[in-house]
């Protein structure tokens, strides 16, 4: 990594204090959201009220919106596009292991949970070399 300048880069220019609120509110809702349905899906399973009731169909929802969540916060202090989508995703595909070996005696594979870890460990080896490059 170039230490000579700031990585990952902030944004240039002003930012309408509309949009960033705008921004805020979204990110507030999918982190806020997808971290209860993550961490408390049955709770969340009432206030949706959508039967029936999957367990592991939740946890994996609360996963992603939480990587929209940081996808879209992030992308209001870093103005590299692909670092903010492959930190997201790397996120979202770590809670999404998560879910998979906690939810392993629910159903699945054997090897969803190391197959989804790759995919993260993928993201977080493009983001490593995408930061040794700038």
């Amino acid at each position: 990594m170039n230490m000579a300048r700031a990585w990952p880069a902030r944004p240039t220019g002003r930012r309408s204090p509309g949009v960033t609120a705008a921004v805020l509110v979204c990110a507030a809702s999918m982190l806020g959201l997808g971290a209860w349905a993550f961490l408390a899906p049955e709770s969340f399973a009432r206030f949706i009220d959508f039967p029936p009731y999957n367990e592991h169909l939740i946890h994996d929802a609360g996963a992603f919106q939480v990587g929209i969540g940081v996808t879209t916060l992030l992308a209001l202090w870093w103005s590299d596009a692909l670092l903010v989508a492959l930190t997201g995703f790397a996120v979202a595909s770590g809670l999404h292991t998560v879910s998979h070996l906690v939810d392993r005696p629910l159903g699945g594979h054997a090897g969803d949970a190391p197959s989804l870890g790759l995919l993260t460990l993928v993201a977080l080896l493009a983001i490593y070399l995408h930061g040794r490059k700038s």
